[in-house]
């Protein structure tokens, strides 16, 4: 053998011996990383490949030779499905297979391999195989463990039964197999054998939830359900189907049924089948457990989950034939059989189910179903079966539905032509236009039309061009089908034309209320009419866009939709132009006839609109109109409102949510419009006059404009701020509406009830009977009719027992998580209160150091009465004592005999008759309780641990001791009255026999009761702050807060809403690896030192779990490869992995586990509970009482006491959650990672490993060879984990997805529904979310800010429309400020106003302090939108830790153009509008420029301070010609400017603006001259520099001259500097706009050189602030405080993160 192939084959085998072990190279667990894990994808069509090669590694050690036999039975499957290896790593799989079968595994002794007996040796070893592993008795030994109930004290042993069964048969089941395929020659015996043990692998064959293929001896739990078996039934062949062929093979385990005739029928592929019966057993069975039926004998499956669940399945296809005025397939709905109504939901399904991505076509299916369906009633017709027509293939040889049906509708939507273009292509990754190419929407819209034969559906694209309606050759391209999306700004209106219409006519309204000083006479009233000619102008701009919008559309939409467009348009532009005519006739002639015709027209018209908008906004008349729509009138009318769609019909809200709606809106903008008149409008009114009179304004610059137009320019610069905010105002209102209503919901369903630690330890005592109350089923025997104290007590002890199990598993799994110690765990654990002690058991932490308090408290007292008032005081107190007592003697009764117990009654009654005297401090020297107390503690720190004779000697001692103090210290009380007790006593103390022998205490209760009665005794110190952990914390107040939520009673499990939850995954971080973990960055920090300086307590716990101390070093624990892969889950955990999301989400199956396991105990005990409370009830009326307690030692029954150990081993249990909840990863590329041997595939299987629910489903791309080609399959698969934690393939098959049941829920982190988000932990947000589920009925996602319109056709907004238009509100307000301070106009009309001390004009110069209202709210949301978007971007499920400084000029680059150019121009504005303006005072200019300033440093150093990321301008405004444009505002600071200086006096002609221009041209010269490239100067360097001091010394001569014989001063300097910064910026963007046109013209490279210089500018004056406040420590540490407060007030160490780990190695 060749070096090369040993070292292969050492190789392999060392993978398979890993593989065997769970190891890796390094002696970590591993997950499958040899051959049998990674058979090439294709070859698992035959799925015994990877069976046989893993059994053959498993008996490896124990027979080669069978090993050997197996490995080339497994090479031959391989060679006989691709004998030439054309497949993707065949070649590579048969070679190190072959190399595994060439190793001398059976050449020990020399000699060759014998193959001719290998079929004897195989049989041979079967039944050694079975001998040795004991087969007969594996299967009863674990029912006999699971029925005898001792098997929770001992899980281990179970699950290691179960594990060993498993592996066990499925060794059994491949060599069973191999034989059959190897001969047909076996033995009867054995042959018997083999079926015998194949009937007991049940649950090794792969399925989802429900075995349905395996034998009726199945053990597993989920098929004897009542529900599942009626719904099995229910799938039964019936009477009414036809014989199916006798050739068409069934499963010997189950007889035939409807899915098998519909497999015949249409051709459906087995999986598919076999995944979408169990899907609609899943689905029968929930809803008939949701009915409530009692369990019968036998299970008939109830017509009304029938119904329910056909009416829920084909409710959309109900609709599609009423849209269409269509029969469906039945003639009368109400004359379906049960059968028949089955039959429709299961060819559906089976439909949707192999659909692919024609299911994204919700009415083509719809199409499909139909047509298919009446083709099923005409075979139901036929005494036999017989295939479908339209599923046969031409010559009637293969019937198919996915070959015949699917796959040419799907080369429609993928055009997988190789000669044309792919649909999917002309998208260009979502940045093609959306009109060059046909999305689901488009191809779906063909089926929501009467269907006609020459459809333009199945023609293909042939072209990439944009908006291309004809491709080469004349031929027509497809295009869009009715919408299409444009992305252009003009959606900001077009998408809310009705709110824009609303808010501009009423602001125009309010305004002429107000210039009319609210007189409403005959004037007011014919202003107000201008309303009108305003609504039908919006409207017709409105037609225009939606002519502009529909551009693409127009060669393939229905000639119906074109014309509503166009007749729109029409109309709108007539009613425009004729309602505008005759108001703008009747105005100026004032003629009484017109104004009356224009009356009557605005009446018609308006009253015709507002009546038709009111009634189609009332649900029931929306309804109405809707099964109206058949006649012509109302659905022309309905036709011209709105295009009739298909999608997005019937969206119309309950008349009790539109009326809460309506209200909660009316509200809302009550406030806005008072807002806007009292404080906007009407106080600019009288100003505005003023000004538009004012004459003779002396302007400082040369005016274009408002000098002789009534001062248009500075009336406009007071009225836009105030438009602005009037137009953004509405969130603010909404915004404080939202926070008061959602307030107010909060406060009714009582959310916030535990706010903190402190609530939690003073609302405990509550807890029981309101988890009771919300979250647990009614219990029958809690009456509230009974009363009394006793009464409640009873029912408050039930309570807790119930509420333990629930709380503890809380606690049990923060310990998992390491958010507590195993010391807080043990203080929060609530105990089970199953003993015979009357009175509830409250966990530790309550109760800690309650007992030294009380005896302090008893020290210092006077009488008894006031030791019990005191100690009463504090109820928690008194609980702790109660129980040291009672518990104290249950302890003594046990563990004494004989006159033992004869004692502890005797003191006990002396207590009671003490007490009922109150005469204990006479009866009792209390000065002796600490000696009492110590003696009772020294002896049970003795029985709390194992017994051993010295021990035992121990606790003689201790006892005898307690009774000594007892008789000689304590008591006091006259011991004549009982004197032959206590004689009996003295004579058995003296004798020896008093306490001669002790029972020790070995039932794990009382073991429990004595370590518990021990810490109560022990604990000084209080548990006020436990447990420490924040997020422990956090976790117990949001769950103890939920239980006081007003919510509906809730259901057992088994009636529960079944749900399943889907997390989107691609490639993120499955597992942290070690690698990952301690990669340093660039300041030494790794991420595994990061996690434990953040969470230092957590790390703690952590190496206390796994057996270490706290000062272990990280190096001792990679010795072992347990703590490795504990350790990466621990990381994991605290990242945004899928690992921690995966486990969140299989809480949820624990706990319904939890919940079913106890519903289940409890429904068995009905009877018992009844007696015992019988009981408890008699009792109470004839027992006595000590400190208001009943004296009752019954013990609750076992039903009552909820004990849970071993309740995730319940079969029942675990199959009800099962049926409930479905928890699938989507995978995408899962089966490319495993090819691959991608870390994410190995961590993911043991994620499968680790959570037997998770299901993991993914596309698998299979090579096949066929017809001497290689051709592409895709395969939806779901698979689970298997015994060995590899793939079991629950579900696999070609184009179909598996089906899954009840509600869906989506899980992407970041949003969610907004009913469900409602009710969340406490922040700001939740009272919108609140808002938005009740009364506003929506998401709070993206779909959100976009109209209706667009969102229900494929449209799109970008949410930075919005944040634009408080952006634009911003520099409105400030270049308003800049105009007024250069033009001279503020100043000027301030000094009149000064000199008339008119106050109205004064106070309208200062009107934007209101703007202050509007940037304060706009602000926040700003900051939010840009620390959102920074650093933390989304991906997926899986979010890292950023743990690296980034550096300025990373920042800079990052940030220059979409934060600090906008910054900068802010800073520019403002100290413009300070320089010029006129400020009454600094107070004046502080108030109305505090919010800018604040937003331009947010703008300039959030970056540096937060790594916020950016606001793009060009995601709006896109295009030259529009940037040209707005690059413009950068000219007027030098136009205003210059005519502010000294020099130029009081000359306003353009000719100081022209020599303005001279200067600048001269500094840019000047600038070319000092920055000529040295490169091209090399060879006249000298006279290079020459030239260049001659300019220098000109230039500073120029400038002294001018200083010394003009009037220019050094101010003007650096006013000259203020104004050509901006004009240079301007010059740069609109070069840059015009980029191409620069570089032709030869100037690019002198652009470029002035850009350099702005960003050295821009950066220096940036950079000089960070770098002047980097010297002074305390700024760094206030930064540090301020990002990192939470973790400061958890005493976390930040400079050590931030200083780095290159000095703290090891620490």
């Amino acid at each position: 053998m060749s070096r090369v192939e040993d070292l292969w084959e050492r190789l392999v085998r060392a993978a398979l011996r890993r593989e065997r072990i769970g190891t890796d190279a390094l002696g970590r667990p591993a997950a499958a990383t040899g051959i049998a894990g990674y058979v090439p994808s294709s070859l698992t069509n035959s799925r015994d490949i990877d069976a046989i090669l893993r059994a053959a590694d498993e008996i490896q050690d124990e027979d080669p030779n069978i090993s050997r036999i197996l490995c080339e039975h497994g090479y031959s499957l391989a060679q006989n499905l691709d004998p030439n290896s054309e497949g993707r790593g065949v070649l590579q799989f048969k070679t190190g297979l072959m190399s595994v079968i060439k190793q001398k595994l059976a050449k020990r002794e020399g000699g060759g391999i014998d193959r001719s007996q290998d079929i004897t040796r195989l049989q041979e070893f079967y039944k050694k195989y079975r001998e040795k592993n004991n087969v007969d008795r594996l299967r009863q030994e674990e029912i006999e463990l699971r029925e005898s109930g001792v098997f929770s004290g001992n899980l281990g042993e179970l699950e290691r039964k179960t594990l060993k069964r498993k592996r066990v048969f499925a060794t059994l089941k491949v060599l069973g197999n191999v034989l059959e395929q190897l001969t047909k020659e076996i033995p009867e015996d054995l042959k018997k054998v083999i079926e015998s043990d194949a009937a007991m692998t049940e649950d090794l064959i792969a399925y989802n939830i429900i075995p349905l293929g395996t034998p009726a001896t199945t053990s597993n739990a989920i098929l004897s359900f009542s529900e599942v078996q009626a719904a099995i039934s229910a799938l039964q062949y019936f009477r009414g189907l036809p014989k199916l062929p006798e050739d068409f093979a069934i499963p010997g385990a189950r007889s035939a049924d409807m899915f098998d005739f519909l497999q015949f029928v249409f051709g459906f592929q087995k999986d598919n089948v076999s995944n979408q019966r169990e899907h609609t057993i899943l689905l029968l069975s929930n809803e008939q457990s949701r009915l409530g039926i009692p369990d019968e004998s036998e299970p008939i499956l109830h017509e009304a989950a029938v119904q329910r669940i056909f009416a829920k399945s084909l409710d959309n296809y109900i609709k599609w034939c009423e849209y269409l005025c269509i029969q469906p397939i039945w003639s009368n709905l109400e004359a379906l059989s049960k059968d028949k109504r089955i039959l429709y939901v299961s060819l559906y399904f089976l439909i949707w189910g192999e659909a692919a991505n024609i299911r994204f076509l919700p009415e083509c299916l719809c199409y499909i179903f139909h047509h298919m369906a009446r083709e099923m009633d005409e075979v139901l017709r036929q005494p036999i079966a017989q295939p479908a027509s339209s599923c046969s293939s031409e010559d009637g040889a293969c019937v198919s539905f996915l070959d015949q049906v699917v796959a040419p509708l799907y080369d429609v939507v993928s055009a997988t032509n190789l000669e044309e273009l792919q649909e999917a292509t002309n998208n260009n990754n979502g940045r093609a236009p959306h009109s060059a190419w046909r999305n689901y929407d488009d191809f779906n819209e063909y089926f929501c039309w009467p269907w006609r034969k020459n459809l333009s559906f199945f023609q293909k694209p042939k072209s990439k061009a944009k908006n291309s309606i004809k491709s080469a050759g004349g031929e027509s391209r497809v295009g869009k089908t009715s919408f299409v999306e444009h992305r252009t700004f003009l959606h900001l209106y077009h998408s809310f034309h009705r709110l824009w219409i609303f808010l501009f006519m009423a602001f125009q309204g309010l305004t002429i209320i107000a210039f009319n000083k609210q007189r409403f006479d005959t004037k007011t009233l014919r202003q107000l009419l201008s309303l009108g000619p305003t609504y039908v102008l919006m409207k017709f701009f409105e037609s225009v866009l939606d002519v502009i919008m529909m551009y693409g559309a127009y060669s393939t939409t229905r000639r119906l939709a074109i014309a509503r467009i166009l007749l729109r348009f029409v109309w709108f532009c007539g009613a425009s132009v004729f309602i505008t005519f005759l108001y703008v006739k009747a105005m100026k002639d004032q003629s009484d006839v017109l104004f009356r015709l224009f009356e009557i027209v605005i009446a018609v018209y308006a009253g015709l609109q507002f009546f038709l908008s009111f009634l189609m906004r009332i649900p029931f008349c929306h309804q109405l109109t809707n099964q109206c729509d058949r006649w012509s009138l109302i659905r022309f009318v309905n036709w011209m409102r709105q295009e009739r769609y298909y999608v997005g019909r019937g969206m119309y809200e309950k008349t009790s949510d539109f009326v809460k709606y309506t209200f909660f809106w009316l509200v809302v903008l009550s406030a806005k419009f008072a807002f806007g008149y009292f404080l906007l409008i009407k106080p600019l009114v009288e100003p505005t006059q003023i000004i538009i009179e004012e004459k003779n304004i002396q302007y400082s610059w040369h005016d274009f404009v408002s000098q002789h137009n009534h001062n248009a320019l500075t009336v406009a610069s007071l009225w836009a701020p105030v438009i602005a905010i009037y137009l953004v105002d509405l969130q603010v209102f909404y915004t404080v509406a939202s926070a008061i209503w959602g307030f107010l919901l909060g406060a009714r369903d009582r959310l916030g009830e535990i706010r903190s630690l402190e609530s939690v330890h003073k609302q405990f005592e509550q807890f029981p009977g309101a988890f009771m109350k919300t979250l647990h089923i009614p219990l029958t025997n809690r009456s509230s009719q009974q009363s009394g104290g006793q009464v409640l007590e009873i029912n408050k002890r039930v309570d807790a027992a119930r509420f333990a199990s629930f709380w503890n598993e809380i606690v049990e799994n923060l310990r998992e998580e390491d958010y507590i110690t195993s010391l807080e765990k043990e203080l929060l654990q609530m105990p089970k209160n199953s003993r015979n002690l009357p009175f509830v058991q409250w966990p530790l932490f309550l109760l800690a150091s309650k007992v030294i308090l009380a005896k302090d408290i008893a020290l210092e007292s006077r009488d008894s009465q006031e030791v019990w008032e005191r100690i009463s005081r504090d109820e928690y107190m008194k609980y702790a004592v109660e129980e040291c007592i009672y518990t104290l003697r249950l302890v003594l009764m046990e563990i004494l005999e004989n006159e033992g117990r004869m004692w502890v009654e005797r003191i006990y009654d002396d207590i009671k008759q003490s007490i009922a005297k109150q005469s204990i401090q006479v009866d009792f020297q209390l000065n002796k309780l600490p000696l009492v107390i110590s003696r009772v503690t020294a002896l049970l720190g003795v029985l709390k641990n194992v017994e051993t004779p010295e021990l035992e000697k121990g606790a003689v001692k201790a006892v005898q001791d307690l009774y000594d103090v007892m008789r000689l210290d304590f008591l006091s009380l006259n011991m004549r009255e009982h004197y032959e007790t206590w004689n009996l006593l003295s004579t058995a103390r003296i004798e020896g026999r008093l306490f001669a022998n002790l029972k020790w205490p070995k039932d794990p209760e009382m073991k429990a009761q004595v370590k518990r009665l021990y810490s109560l005794l022990t604990i000084k110190d209080s548990a006020a702050n436990i447990p420490k952990n924040l997020e422990a914390r956090r976790r117990l107040e949001f769950f103890t807060n939920s239980i006081f939520m007003e919510m509906p009673p809730a259901k057992p499990v088994r009636e529960m809403l079944s749900f399943s939850v889907f997390t989107p995954y691609y490639s993120e971080t499955v597992l942290y690896s070690m690698s990952e973990l301690l990669k340093k960055n660039e300041d030494g920090i790794s991420i595994l030192f990061y996690l434990q300086k953040i969470f230092p307590d957590e790390w703690k716990n952590f190496l206390a779990r796994i057996g270490h101390d706290e000062g272990t070093a990280d190096s001792e624990l990679f010795d072992s490869a347990n703590d490795i892969l504990e350790l990466r889950f621990w990381a994991s955990y605290r990242g945004q992995t899928l690992a921690r999301t995966v486990r969140g989400m299989m809480y949820y199956r624990k706990a319904l586990m939890l919940q079913s396991y106890l519903e289940r105990r409890l429904r068995g005990g009905w009877l018992i509970i009844a007696f015992f409370y019988c009981v408890q009830l008699f009792c109470v009326l004839c027992v006595l009482t000590i400190y208001g307690m009943p004296d009752m030692e019954a013990e609750l029954p076992s039903n009552d006491t909820a004990d849970t150990e071993g309740f995730e081993l319940s079969p029942e249990a675990r199959a009800q959650a099962d049926l409930k909840f479905t928890y699938v990863v989507t995978c995408q590329i899962y089966g490319k990672q495993k090819e691959e041997q991608k870390p994410e595939a190995a961590d993911i299987a043991m994620l499968m490993q680790r959570n037997e629910a998770l299901r993991i489903a993914f596309i698998d791309v299979v090579e096949i060879s066929k017809d001497g080609r290689t051709q592409t399959e895709f395969y939806s698969k779901l698979v689970k984990a298997d015994i060995n934690g590899k793939d079991k393939f629950a579900a696999f098959s070609s184009g179909i997805l598996v089906a899954f049941t009840g509600l869906l829920f989506i899980v992407i982190i970041v949003s969610s529904l907004a009913s469900f988000m409602s009710n969340q932990e406490t922040s700001f947000v939740t009272m919108g979310q609140r808002v938005l589920a009740n009364p506003l009925k929506g998401l709070f996602n993206e779909s959100l800010f976009v109209g209706f319109n667009s969102t229900l056709r494929q449209g799109n907004i970008t949410h930075h429309e919005y944040i634009q238009l408080t952006v634009l509100t911003v520099y409105i307000f400030l270049y308003g400020k800049t105009y007024l301070a250069l033009s001279g106009v503020g100043e000027t009309i301030q000094v009149r106003a000064d000199i008339l001390d008119n106050t109205a004009l004064s106070a309208a110069l200062n009107t934007q302090f209101l703007f202050q209202i509007g940037v304060f709210t706009a602000v926040p949301m700003i900051l939010g939108f840009i620390l959102e978007q920074g650093f933390l971007r989304y991906q997926a499920t899986g979010r890292g830790f950023v743990v690296r400084h980034i550096k300025f000029a990373e920042n800079y680059r990052l940030y220059s153009r979409s934060h600090f150019v906008k910054g900068m121009e802010v800073v520019l504005l403002l100290i413009v509008f300070l320089a010029y303006g006129y400020n009454d005072g600094a107070l004046s200019y502080i108030l109305l420029s505090l919010s800018s300033w604040f937003m331009a440093l947010s703008w300039l150093f959030a970056p540096y301070l937060f790594n916020a990321a950016g606001f793009e301008w060009q995601k709006t405004f896109e295009g030259r010609i529009l940037e040209t444009i707005l690059s413009l505002r950068f000219f007027i600071f030098q136009y205003g400017i210059v005519y502010k200086l000294n020099i130029q006096k009081d000359d306003t002609s353009l000719t100081v603006y022209g020599l303005s221009w001279v200067v600048l041209a001269v500094l840019i010269l000047l600038f070319k001259v000092f920055t000529f490239s040295q490169k091209i100067s090399v060879n006249f360097q000298l006279l290079l520099r020459f030239i260049q001091s001659i300019s220098f010394l000109m230039a500073i001569a120029g400038i002294v001259v001018a200083i010394v014989l003009t009037d220019l001063s050094v101010p003007d300097i650096f006013a000259c500097i203020l104004a050509f910064v901006p004009t240079g910026w301007g010059i740069l963007c609109i070069a840059s706009a015009w980029k191409p046109v620069i570089k032709k013209l030869g100037l690019w490279k002198s652009i470029r050189s002035i850009a350099r210089l702005y960003d050295a500018g821009m950066g220096m004056l940036i950079f000089i602030p960070i770098a002047f406040f980097s010297w002074f420590p305390f700024v760094s540490t206030f930064q540090t405080r301020l990002m990192f407060n939470q973790a400061f007030s958890r005493g976390l160490e930040i400079s050590l993160i931030l200083a780095g780990n290159n000095d703290n190695t090891g620490t």
